[in-house]
């Protein structure tokens, strides 16, 4: 059951209360993407991310004071947090509108495209001209941090074998991989999700957020700053295989012009509907996009660790990604996006041969 949250206030209001949410994106400057790192680098401070408690207020906040920004509860976490639903947009009953959902962090040691979804509902919860447009083209859902306990640490099983202890986990508190119940929904999570967000809503297009792992690299030995790939089940309709990759082109030439970008195709031939990508492509007819920033928190592997100063730029190329995809849409311009990116776009491998970790 789908709870609100009241809202009060006025699109003013918001705007200056958003100014006393901490600021928790430092200003790192990327020096690029080579192979020969520093061996003892700073990692990724996971006390410079947005916590729960954070966002929950942040979500609050947002839904208190912005004219067309609603949040709701849809379900709760194994360990009892609330899981929101943000929907950003003023008529959500109009068919000729397109809606977007954005899903983040279904593994609790991916946070940075969490971190990209505040900031893009920062800026679409204002009363600027741009968010204004915008809202007035196209409806937004965003699902952020479907993990909520993983993203904690909060969980019922041993991380320790994790190099940093267990201070995010991919698995859920019950210690399973979100991202393989979505056939069986055995998790409160995915139920949550599938319930009270794909069955209720007309979704026309989705992009599910991930991280892999951080010692990826293209051939010519420069690190992947991302990936991305279609889904990939027989039972996926000519003309939502053919949307989904409409949808990554977007994503890839808002992307590839930037100084920090090396996108590169995503592996996996899985046909499994257990995953996302699949699921909502086969399941709900809705085209899919998995993107995959670089990099996690935390990992069984050091390799795998994102470094803090690499943390701005993933965090603004999510955001980049997520913007292109609504503007797309709300200038009709995904529907002749030109797909052959896919056949140019690189493939990637690991640096280190180590235990992998995928969507």
């Amino acid at each position: 059951m789908m709870r609100k949250i009241m809202k009060t206030g006025t699109a003013t209001a918001l705007a200056l209360s958003l100014l006393v949410v901490p600021s928790l994106y430092d200003s790192v400057k990327a020096d690029g993407n080579r192979t020969d790192v520093n061996p003892h680098p700073e990692l990724l401070k996971i006390e410079s991310l947005t916590n729960y408690d954070e966002m929950s207020r942040f979500l609050k906040n947002v839904d208190r004071k912005s004219e067309h920004v609603n949040v709701e509860e849809i379900g709760e976490s194994v360990k009892g947090r609330k899981l929101h639903l943000v929907k950003i947009g003023n008529n959500f009953d109009d068919s000729k509108k397109p809606t977007i959902l954005f899903l983040t962090q279904q593994h609790g040691n991916e946070p940075l495209v969490t971190e990209s979804a505040i900031r893009v509902i920062r800026q679409l919860s204002t009363d600027s001209k741009k968010a204004r447009s915008l809202i007035d083209k196209v409806n937004i859902l965003v699902v952020p941090r479907l993990n909520l306990d993983g993203a904690e640490g909060d969980v019922d099983w041993d991380s320790s074998h994790l190099y940093r202890g267990g201070l995010q986990t991919r698995n859920n508190a019950n210690g399973i991989n979100l991202n393989r119940t979505h056939n069986s929904l055995s998790q409160p999570e995915t139920k949550a999700l599938h319930e009270n967000v794909l069955q209720q809503y007309d979704i026309d297009y989705a992009i599910d957020f991930h991280h892999q792992i951080a010692n990826r690299a293209t051939d010519d030995g420069e690190l992947v700053s991302g990936a991305m790939l279609y889904p990939t089940n027989d039972g996926v309709k000519d003309e939502v295989l053919e949307s989904s990759k409409k949808l990554g082109s977007v994503v890839y030439k808002a992307i590839e012009p930037k100084k920090y970008s090396n996108l590169a195709r995503y592996h996996s031939d899985s046909t499994s509907t257990s995953i996302a990508r699949n699921n909502f492509a086969a399941r709900y007819d809705i085209p899919t996009l998995l993107f995959e920033n670089r990099g996690l928190s935390d990992s069984p592997n050091r390799s795998a660790i994102l470094e803090q100063k690499d943390k701005e730029y993933l965090i603004k190329q999510g955001e980049v990604a997520m913007m292109a995809a609504i503007e797309a849409l709300a200038d009709r311009s995904i529907e002749t996006a030109d797909t052959s990116v896919w056949d140019s776009l690189p493939e990637q491998h690991t640096v280190e041969t180590e235990l992998q970790e995928s969507e």
